[in-house]
């Protein structure tokens, strides 16, 4: 059993990147092998509207012909049984570098049919963690959801399943007073971080977890 994470946070160390090692704690907890990427080491592109991936009889039919350091993460992502993404929110949406890499990952396997099926070879289950500075009523307020949902149902109409986590309010800076940042109080952003933060990397574990039990295929 192997656990893919893929983060596509700039930061290598702060709450995306640590909620993603909180899951693949949990799928280790129930003896699945992991591994984290850092999108943002590699050089690569989106989609370029090649569509190699859907010529009749080409050579890269299903796969993405163009080759940058994102290729292999895209054969280690076939190879995985379970991923699990991760991404802050920039203007209402996941991260660039995320974005060209759901482009790139789920295009190659969609086909023009009238059911829009797949050709990924077999179903597995699939997360999204978000996190961002808005609480859960601006959340709902700026519609984010309805964009999350965009994604997640993609992401299972490819994979077989997809769930969301959404992980609000969250603590950007190590010390607000050298930011223009009036908007917040760091004192109750400081006391989000230490009372509700944990419970969310505890539901980032879970889904982990349950994850490497691979409920698809159960």
């Amino acid at each position: 059993m192997k656990v893919l994470a893929l983060n596509g946070s700039p930061r290598k160390e702060w709450n995306t990147a640590i909620l993603l090692k909180h899951a693949l704690e949990g799928a280790a907890s129930q003896g699945a092998e992991t591994e984290l990427i850092h999108l943002y080491d590699l050089n690569y592109k989106g989609c370029i509207s090649c569509f190699a991936c859907k010529l009749k009889d080409g050579k890269s039919y299903g796969k993405c012909a163009y080759q940058d350091e994102l290729t292999p993460v895209l054969q280690k992502v076939e190879e995985a049984d379970a991923i699990i993404l991760g991404s802050p929110v920039y203007l209402g949406a996941a991260t660039g570098e995320m974005r060209s890499f759901l482009e790139r990952l789920v295009f190659q396997y969609l086909v023009y049919d009238q059911n829009y099926s797949s050709l990924f070879p077999k179903k597995i289950p699939t997360g999204f963690i978000y996190t961002m500075n808005v609480d859960d009523n601006r959340l709902q307020e700026m519609g984010y959801e309805h964009h999350f949902g965009n994604t997640e149902m993609a992401l299972a109409r490819t994979f077989g399943s997809s769930e969301s986590l959404y992980v609000t309010d969250t603590y950007q800076f190590n010390d607000y007073s050298k930011y223009v940042v009036t908007a917040f109080d760091p004192i109750k952003k400081a006391k989000r971080k230490e009372e509700v933060f944990p419970i969310d990397c505890k539901k980032a574990f879970d889904m982990g977890a349950r994850f490497a039990l691979d409920p698809v295929r159960q």
